[in-house]
C-alpha cells in the first residue's frame, strides 16, 4: 500500500500514496429513469435521456477503469462527484415506496479490502468518490520527479490537493455515510482527517527539499522543518487512536513515526546550527541532545520501515553526534556555560507552507447543466423566498441612493450652486427651457428680423394693390370701347352693356379693394408695435443670451481680502460632493449587476443542507455594497452641512441676494420679450398668409377679366359685321328666331355662342361699310391666355367656351383653390407686378421671372382659409 520514488537522489526521498477504494457495479439509467417518467413525464425522460446515459457512462468508468492513468481517474471522480451533486437535489434514493428504491451502493475498505458497507443512499457514494478522489491526487504526488525542483513544487501541490479532498470527505459527506447505515473505517472522519495530515505532511516536505535546494538560512529550514515533523506526529496521534488503531498495517505506523522523529531531529539539528553562529552553545548542546533521543526511541520501533528511511536516520543522528561533540569541547574550552534539559526548552518554532486546498470550486456542481430542466417543487418556492430577499435589498439601497441624489439636487437648488460660482467666474446661465425659447427666437431670425418681414409685408400689399389695379383698368377699358360704338351705331348696337355683364366681378374687386384698405391699417398697427417694443425686444438679439444677464464681482472694498480663500473651499466642497454623486451612480450600477448575476438555482439544485445557511450565506454578498451605501450617504450629509457654512459666507461677502434679484428680474424681460416677439411674429405670418391668400384670389379674378375682355373683343368684331351688313340692306332671318341678349351671357355663367346658320347675303342698295382699322376695335396685343391663340378665330368657326363661363365662384372674395389657373406669362398692361423682389417664402431657387410677369403665389398650397382675410391677429376687425 506503500509506494515509494522512483527516484534515489534523496535518501529521505520515500513518501505514502493511497489506492482507490473498490466496488461494485450498480445500473443508475433504469432506476433514475422510471422515476422521471413516473414523477414528471415520459417526454422529460426522453429530454434527458443524454444526460441518463452520461451519468450511467461516469459510474461504469469508476467499476471498469478504462484509463488507469492518475490524471484521467482525477478528472472521472470530479465528474462524477459533480453529477452526485445534481442527482442528490432531484432523485430521492432510499427505501422508501415513492422514492428511488433499488438502487443499492457497495464499497469496500481501502485499507482492509474484506470489510465493505452497502447503503439505499447517495451519500456513501459521494464519500467513496471523495475518498477515490484524494487517494489518486496522492498518486499524481507521488508520480513526479522529486529530484528535481519543479518536480517537488509540482509534487507538494498535487499532496495539497490530496489533502483538500481529504479535508471535503471529512467536513461534508463522512458524517451522513455514517448516518445511512453501515460505513467502512476510511471514510469516516476520524480516518479522513488522519490522512489529510499525511498529505500536509509530505506537501510541507517538499516544500522542505526545495528551501535546502535553495540554500536558505538553519533557522528557516528549521521552522519548514519543525512543521513538518508536526504534521507526521498529528497523522501518528490519530492512527495510534480509535478507530484507526489496529486498522492499518505495521509499515504504515514506522513510516509515519519514523518521519515524524526524523523531521523533529532535523529542526534540532538546523537549529542548533544558527544557535552555533549566534554562539548560544548551551542551548545548542541541549537541542541536539534532544534529536538524538527522539532519533534513538523511533529506531526501536522501526520494524517494517524503509531501508532508505533508516539509513536517513542513521546520517542524521551522525551529524547530530559530530555537532554535540564540538559544542561540548568548545563549552568545556571557552564558553563554560550550564547546560539546560532538554525538557526544559521552548517548543521549536514552526512555519507552515501548506495547507489544503480548497475544493469547493473544484466540486461545485451548480454551473452544471445536466438535468437543468428538473426542478422540484421545494427547490422553485426557496428560490422564489430568496429572490424575494434580493429584491428587498435592492429596492430599499436604490431608494437610499435615489433618496441621496434628490436631496443633493434640492439642496444645491436652494443655495443657488454652482450657478452662483459660474456667475462669479462670469460664467453665467440661463435656465436649459428659457434658453431653447431664445435660440428659438434666434434661428427665426430675432428682433432685427422683423423689419424685414414687415418689408415682405409692404411688398405683398403693393402687389395686390397693383394686381387690383390692373383688372380694374382692363374692365374700364372695355367698358369704355362698348360705350364709344353704342354711342357710334345707337339703336343698331344691341350687344348688353358692360357694367350689366361685370357686376359680379366688379363686386368682388370692390371687396378686394376694401380687404386691402383693412389689411394696410393692421399692417399699421404691427409696425407701430414693433417701434413701441423694440427696446423690450432688442435683449434676444444678444448673442449669447448670456451676455445680458448681470455679473457676479468681488465687493469693491475688502477689509482682510478673503474672498478667494472663501470661494476655493466651496470650489473644493462642491468637486467633493460631485465625486461622491459620481460614486453613488457606480453603486447604483453594481447593485444593478449584481442582482442580474446572482443566480443561486444551480447552487440550490446541488446543496444539501439547510436552505437557510445558504440564504445567510448568499445575501451576504450584498453587505460590502449596502455598507459602501451608507458611507456614501453620510459622507454627502457631511459635505451638504459643510457646503451650507461655506455658502452662507460666500452669500453674505458677495452680496448675493441683490445680485439673485437683479438677476431674476432679467430672466423676467426676457421672458416678456419672448412673449412680445411671438405675439409680433405671429401677427406677421398672419399677414403675409392673407396677402399671399388674396393675392391668389385677385389673380383668378384677372385672369376671369382678361378671358371677358377676349370674348368682348370678338364679339365687337361680329357686331360691327353685322351692324355694317344691316346697313347695307342684308337680311338676317335666323336672328328674328332668337332675343336680343342671347349671345351675350352674364360673366360666371355657362355660354355657346351662336353662329349663324345661313350663308351671308349682300344687299346690293346697301354696299358693306369697310372694316374699321384692328387697333380700333381691339387691343394692340393680346396677352397669350392658355387654351387661345393670339390671333382671333375665323369667322366661320365655333367659338370656343371661355374661363369666365365657368361655374360662378363662391361667395368668399379668395376661396382656397385647387390647381388655379397661373397667371399670364406676358402681359400688356404695366410692369411686372413684383419686379425683383425676393423674400422668404419665394422659394424659386433662383428661377428668374419674365419680364412683364407676376411672381409665383408665395404658396403653391392651397389656402387654408375660408375667410375673408382680415379675420386673424391685428386682422381681425
Amino acid at each position: 500500500m506503500a509506494a515509494s520514488s522512483s527516484s534515489a537522489a534523496a535518501t529521505t526521498n520515500v513518501m505514502l500514496a493511497i489506492f482507490e477504494k473498490k466496488t461494485s457495479a450498480v445500473d443508475l439509467y433504469r432506476p433514475l429513469r422510471n422515476y422521471v417518467a413516473c414523477t414528471y413525464s415520459e417526454r422529460d425522460a426522453v429530454n434527458l435521456e443524454d444526460d441518463l446515459q452520461t451519468v450511467k457512462q461516469l459510474r461504469s468508468d469508476v467499476e471498469r477503469v478504462p484509463d488507469p492513468s492518475p490524471a484521467a481517474r482525477r478528472d472521472l471522480f470530479q465528474s462524477y462527484f459533480r453529477a452526485l451533486c445534481l442527482i442528490e437535489t432531484r432523485f430521492p434514493i432510499s427505501s422508501e415506496r415513492d422514492d428511488v428504491n433499488t438502487l443499492t451502493f457497495v464499497w469496500h475498505d481501502a485499507f482492509k479490502q474484506k470489510q465493505k458497507a452497502s447503503q439505499q443512499n447517495i451519500h456513501l457514494e459521494k464519500a467513496a468518490v471523495l475518498f477515490c478522489l484524494g487517494a489518486v491526487y496522492s498518486q499524481i504526488g507521488l508520480s513526479f520527479d522529486r529530484a528535481t525542483v519543479e518536480g517537488r513544487r509540482q509534487a507538494s501541490h498535487a499532496f495539497i490537493a490530496a489533502a483538500g479532498a481529504f479535508a471535503y470527505l471529512r467536513d461534508n459527506a463522512s458524517a451522513k455515510a455514517a448516518a445511512g447505515g453501515s460505513a467502512t473505517v476510511d471514510i469516516g472522519v476520524e480516518c479522513a482527517g488522519m490522512l489529510e495530515r499525511l498529505m500536509l505532511a509530505q506537501a510541507q516536505e517538499c516544500v522542505f527539499e526545495n528551501t535546502i535546494a535553495k540554500g536558505s538560512t538553519p533557522g528557516v529550514c528549521a521552522k519548514i522543518s519543525r512543521q513538518v515533523g508536526i504534521y507526521y506526529e498529528e497523522a501518528l496521534a490519530a492512527l495510534n487512536a480509535a478507530p484507526l488503531k489496529d486498522h492499518f498495517e505495521r509499515a504504515w505506523i514506522s513510516h509515519v513515526q519514523l518521519k515524524a522523529a526524523l523531521f523533529y531531529a532535523e529542526a534540532c539539528y538546523r537549529y542548533g546550527l544558527e544557535l552555533h553562529e549566534k554562539e548560544e552553545i548551551a542551548e545548542e548542546i541541549a537541542r541536539l541532545k534532544s534529536g538524538i533521543i527522539v532519533l534513538t526511541d523511533a529506531k526501536k520501533s522501526s520494524k517494517g520501515a524503509p531501508a532508505q528511511l533508516l539509513d536517513a536516520i542513521t546520517k542524521l543522528e551522525a551529524n547530530l553526534n559530530r555537532n554535540l561533540e564540538r559544542a561540548e569541547k568548545e563549552n568545556d574550552r571557552v564558553y563554560l556555560m550550564r547546560v539546560p534539559s532538554p525538557s526544559t526548552l521552548p517548543p521549536l518554532p514552526a512555519f507552515s507552507m501548506v495547507k489544503p486546498m480548497a475544493m469547493n470550486e473544484v466540486l461545485d456542481a451548480s454551473k452544471e447543466k445536466m438535468f437543468a430542466c428538473l426542478v422540484p417543487d421545494n427547490s422553485a418556492k426557496a428560490l422564489s423566498r430568496y429572490t424575494e430577499m434580493v429584491d428587498d435589498v435592492i429596492r430599499t439601497q436604490a431608494e437610499r441612493l435615489q433618496q441621496g441624489s434628490e436631496l443633493t439636487r434640492v439642496r444645491l437648488k436652494e443655495m443657488d450652486l454652482p450657478d452662483s460660482i459660474l456667475a462669479l467666474e462670469g460664467n453665467t446661465t440661463v435656465p436649459a427651457d428659457l434658453k431653447e425659447e431664445v435660440e428659438a427666437v434666434q434661428i427665426s431670425g430675432g428682433p432685427a428680423g422683423l423689419e424685414a418681414e414687415l418689408q415682405q409685408l409692404r411688398d405683398l400689399r403693393r402687389v395686390n394693390q397693383e394686381l387690383l389695379v390692373q383688372t380694374e383698368e382692363l374692365l374700364q377699358k372695355e367698358a369704355s370701347e362698348d360705350a364709344q360704338f353704342r354711342g357710334q351705331f345707337g339703336t343698331r348696337w344691341t350687344r348688353p352693356q358692360s357694367s350689366t355683364l361685370t357686376k359680379n366681378l366688379q363686386d368682388r374687386l370692390n371687396r378686394f379693394a376694401a380687404n386691402l384698405k383693412q389689411a394696410a391699417e393692421s399692417d399699421a398697427r404691427i409696425e407701430r408695435s414693433v417701434r413701441d417694443h423694440f427696446p423690450l425686444m432688442s435683449i434676444l438679439d444678444r448673442r449669447p443670451i448670456e451676455s445680458a444677464l448681470p455679473t457676479l464681482a468681488k465687493p469693491i472694498m475688502s477689509l482682510d481680502a478673503t474672498e478667494d480663500a472663501i470661494v476655493g473651499a466651496l470650489k473644493q466642497s462642491l468637486r467633493q460632493l460631485e465625486t461622491v454623486g459620481a460614486q453613488r451612480a457606480g453603486l447604483e450600477d453594481m447593485l444593478k449587476e449584481m442582482k442580474r448575476k446572482d443566480d443561486i438555482l444551480p447552487k440550490l439544485m446541488t446543496s444539501t443542507g439547510s436552505h437557510e445557511d445558504l440564504f445567510r450565506k448568499e445575501i451576504s454578498k450584498y453587505d460590502h455594497i449596502c455598507e459602501e451605501i451608507a458611507r456614501n450617504i453620510e459622507a454627502q450629509e457631511q459635505l451638504l452641512f459643510q457646503i451650507q457654512a461655506q455658502n452662507d459666507e460666500f452669500s453674505a461677502i458677495f452680496n448675493l441676494e441683490d445680485y439673485k434679484a437683479s438677476r431674476e428680474k432679467c430672466f423676467k424681460q426676457i421672458q416678456a420679450a419672448i412673449a412680445k416677439y411671438r405675439e409680433i411674429k405671429e401677427n406677421i405670418n398672419e399677414g403675409l398668409k392673407f396677402y399671399v391668400t388674396l393675392q391668389d384670389a385677385i389673380t383668378n379674378v384677372k385672369q376671369q377679366c382678361s378671358d371677358f375682355v377676349m370674348t368682348r373683343n370678338i364679339q365687337c368684331r361680329e357686331m360691327i359685321e353685322e351692324v355694317q351688313r344691316n346697313m347695307a340692306g342684308l337680311s338676317f332671318q335666323d336672328r328674328k328666331n332668337s332675343g336680343p341678349y342671347d349671345n351675350y351671357p352674364a360673366v360666371g355663367h355657362p355660354h355657346q355662342t351662336q353662329r349663324a346658320s345661313t350663308p351671308l347675303q349682300t344687299d346690293p342698295q346697301n354696299p358693306p361699310v369697310p372694316h374699321p382699322q384692328a387697333s380700333y376695335y381691339r387691343p394692340p396685343e393680346q396677352p397669350t391666355i392658355p387654351g387661345y391663340t393670339n390671333a382671333p378665330p375665323p369667322y366661320g368657326a365655333p367659338q370656343q367656351s371661355h374661363p369666365y363661363h365657368a361655374a360662378p365662384a363662391p361667395a368668399a372674395p379668395y376661396p382656397p383653390q385647387q390647381g388655379q389657373q397661373q397667371p399670364p406669362a406676358s402681359h400688356d398692361y404695366g410692369q411686372p407686378a413684383y419686379p425683383g423682389w425676393r423674400g422668404p417664402y419665394y422659394n424659386a431657387h433662383g428661377q428668374q421671372q419674365q419680364p412683364g410677369s407676376l411672381p409665383r403665389p408665395p404658396y403653391t398650397i392651397p389656402s387654408p382659409y375660408n375667410y375673408p382675410p382680415n379675420q386673424s391677429g391685428y386682422y381681425k376687425q
